[in-house]
Formats: C-alpha cells, structure tokens, sequence
C-alpha cells in the first residue's frame, strides 16, 4: 500500500478558498469554503505523525488530531469523526472558532521546521460537516436510564458539553438559561461569518431529542431561586460564563452611541434568525451609514469591526493600545478584518469622548511601549502631546469581560468567589465549596477559549457521574 502520510515535503499547504473581500462583505455566511474530499485527503496527508504530537497535547481537550488525519487521508472518514468525537463534544464548532493558530497549528512540528503548518481545524470542520450530511452522528440514546437528576445553569459550551456527557450515562439532565435560545456565546456573541448558526442549533436540536430538557428565558434568582436548584436536582452546575462588559470612563462615557460589545453583537445575531429587534430598527446598534471607532484588541473586538463593516458602515477603526504583535486576539482574525476594510491604530488608547446629545469622537492618544509589567508584557506609556480626536457616530467598548456577582444575585453567601469574582472550584473535579455545586467555564477562569469550557464542562461530568453513582466512594475503599 502506497505511503499515505508525511507528504508535506511534498505537498504544499493549502487552506480552503476565502471568499473574496468585497463578496463576504456583503452577507454572514462563513467566509471560507468547505474542501472538496480529495483535497481535505490531500492536506490531511501532510501530517509528519511525529512520535510527539505536539498538536495534540496544546490542545486543550488533547484531541487525537494524528489518528483523525491519518483516517482522513486513507479515506477512512466515519473512523475519523469517531476519533474526533471521542474527545470533543462540538468538532465541528472548534473547527470554526478554534484559535488553531495560538493552538494546535500553532504547536505542528512542520510548522517549525518551516513547511507550512497541517492545515487542523479546517480538516476538522470537513469531517464532522461530512459526519452530519452521511448520518453518522447518533442520536443520544443512554445505555441505561438513572434516577438521579442534574441542574445546569448556562447553555453555553462548558453547559452543554456536561449535558452532552451526562445524558449519554442516563442522568436526567435540565439546563436552565436566560436566552431565548441555547448556545450562550455561541448563538448571540459570535457572528454567523465564522459560525453559521444552523451548525449550532443543529447539536442543540440534537441534545433536545436525546433527552436534555430546556428551561429558556430563565433567569436564574429571579424566575426560580437557586436554593430551588439544588433541592431541585441532585447536582447543580454552575455555567453562566462572564457577561458583565469592562467598563471605560473618561469626560463623555455616558452619551448615547457608545454601547457595549456584547449588546451590539446579540442585536446583529437575533437579526440572523429573523427576530424584530427595535435596538437595530431605530438605529442605536445598528452601524449603517456611521463612523464606527470599536476600543479593544481581542477576538470580541474583531467580531465588532467585521460585523460593523456588513452592516455597511462608512468607516471602521480599532483603537488598541499595544501594538499588533501584543494584541490577544487571533492574528488570522486581524488578517481577514484588514482584507474587508478595517483600520487599525495601533498604539492608541481613548481619553474620552466628544459630542453633546450624542457621541461625535473618541478623544485619544499615541502610546509606546515601555518595560513588562506584573504579566510580563511591555506596558503602554503614554507619549505626551499626542492627543488628538478620532471622530465617531458610534463607539462600541470590546475590552472583555468580567464576573457577575453571583452569591449576591444568587442570594447564596456560600458560594465562594475567588478576590477577581470567579468561583472557587477545584481544578479536576470542579467542585465549589457547597455540596453538590460544581462550576466550569468562564466563571471559574475568567474569559477564556470555548474549547476549554467544553474541556471543564465533560471534566465535571465525570466527577458528578462520580458522585452520583458511587463510584467515588468504591474507589476509596
């Protein structure tokens, strides 16, 4: 049998065809196309299979990425989604939004050695596409139905990865979230031109007909308290993820047309499933026609000037106060967000903001870098008598998020929080200090990569099957 593999010497990488600027501008449809079969083999080929796959252990979920590419281009797929779903419970959804650059690619020994990095996440993204259009995803069906029962709090990825997990053993499993609609950032805060929305409501449906009981529109002390939750249910777990904006002060941080990113994208995503939205309708998130200044340098930030920009803004600026190199968000994002008309200025940081019934500019200024701070990285100084005025019609704030107060909303003092407000849980078990309380996710680290709260969310599975089936307490015997 001919060499299948280790034909990156050979074979040039290759991404899926982009489609062109001027075209994606124009609509959310997901910017790259898919692979044509014998091109995904192709790509997949290029694996080296090194004896250390370092693609595999900077992954979070410690993806069997050598195995599923391997099977790829011996034409072996359905073997392939099963290697790939063994360890994730959304392939498909980390193939789009995975920072595979910072990640797995990143990491791919070709890579150093200067060939071209395997082309991982859209190899991903083809085999479990491929998986869902041939009927290889299963419906959830447990080998056997439990008595006990689990509360989830968040349908976001940590959320449903536990409820995915839990179902498979038997637990009846109900997950309690404030949206309209599961999914959490997912569905409302990222954009359907890197994930189409029908791909996740696509494994929400699944979860649903495999068992999984929704209670949408439900906000946890307030519809139902959370001492209700756990009488409720056997186990709760906490996935709530980190909603509350940063914030920005400064002379003219209150004037209408400077909103919060994650408002402004949940407008833009409703819209995508045809939902009236007024805030869109009367204008106030709703970039058509206006100068558009988003203040942040993360992914979320690149969300905003890409969305700005389909919407049909006039101009779209990213103000962020390091440079590129030290920027958090994906370089490949930067990239894409340049192609389609955005501009970047780099080294400056707002001051305050200009206009009387309503936001006119973003007052600034220059920046340099100076020594590392606590974290290690160069600390933006100021540069004086640089300030100047960017003008704006609407200033969207990108500049992350950070930890509702839980115990306090909750009404639950024993809930214990971390000096940054996340919670306090074990790192493997991901128990908190009540008993039966559990929390993944965002909530516990602060905001992170989906791909790790799908790793924290299956984690905390197996400590709650653990618990609730005994097995815990065999195992200390």
């Amino acid at each position: 049998m001919p060499q299948k593999m280790l034909k990156f010497v050979d074979v040039a990488r290759d991404m899926p065809q982009k489609r062109a600027a001027e075209e994606r501008r124009e609509d959310f449809g997901e910017i790259y196309r898919q692979y044509a079969d014998e091109k995904a083999k192709e790509q997949a080929s290029r694996c080296s299979q090194c004896g250390v796959p370092y693609c595999q252990t900077h992954c979070p979920l410690h993806n069997n990425i050598p195995d599923w590419l391997k099977m790829t281009a011996e034409d072996r797929l359905e073997e392939a989604y099963a290697i790939s779903q063994a360890t994730n419970t959304f392939p498909e959804i980390c193939g789009r939004i995975c920072p595979q650059d910072r990640l797995c690619e990143g990491n791919c020994v070709i890579e150093q050695s200067g060939h071209g990095t395997v082309t991982i996440g859209s190899v991903e993204k083809y085999i479990t596409d491929t998986a869902w259009e041939k009927g290889w995803v299963k419906p959830i069906v447990p080998a056997q139905e439990r008595d006990a029962s689990v509360g989830i709090i968040g349908a976001g990825p940590g959320g449903l990865a536990a409820a995915d997990f839990l179902r498979r053993r038997g637990y009846k499993v109900t997950v309690y979230d404030r949206y309209d609609r599961s999914g959490g950032l997912l569905t409302y805060g990222i954009p359907g031109f890197k994930l189409e929305k029908d791909v996740v409501m696509r494994r929400n449906k699944q979860l649903e007909e495999g068992g999984v009981k929704f209670v949408l529109n439900c906000n946890v002390g307030e519809d139902i308290t959370f001492a209700d939750l756990r009488a409720k249910h056997d186990a709760v777990l906490i996935a709530t993820g980190v909603y509350k904006s940063r914030d920005l002060g400064g002379p003219g941080a209150g004037l209408p047309g400077i909103v919060k990113a994650l408002d402004y994208l949940t407008v833009s995503n409703k819209l995508s499933f045809g939902d009236s939205v007024p805030e869109y309708e009367d204008g106030s998130l709703n970039a058509s026609g206006k100068k558009v200044v988003v203040i942040g340098g993360g992914d979320t930030a690149m969300d905003c000037v890409r969305t700005a920009i389909r919407q049909g803004a006039t101009s779209v600026k990213c103000m962020y106060r390091r440079d590129r190199a030290n920027m958090p968000g994906s370089q490949r994002e930067v990239q894409n967000a340049e192609e389609e008309g955005v501009s970047f200025q780099w080294l400056t940081a707002p001051r305050g903001f200009t206009g009387d019934a309503a936001v006119t500019g973003v007052k600034a200024i220059k920046m340099r870098l100076g020594p590392p701070d606590a974290t290690g990285r160069q600390a933006p100084e100021e540069i004086e008598g640089s300030d100047y005025t960017e003008d704006a019609d609407l200033v969207i704030k990108a500049l992350g998020f950070e930890p509702e107060e839980l115990p306090k909303l909750w009404g639950e003092d024993g809930l214990e929080v971390t000096r940054w407000g996340t919670i306090k849980a074990d790192h493997l078990t991901h128990k908190t200090a009540l008993p039966g309380v559990y929390a993944v996710g965002d909530i516990v680290r602060g905001a992170s990569l989906v791909v790790w709260a799908i790793r924290d969310g299956r984690e905390a599975a197996d400590a709650i099957h653990a618990e609730l089936s005994g097995a815990a307490a065999v195992a200390a015997e």
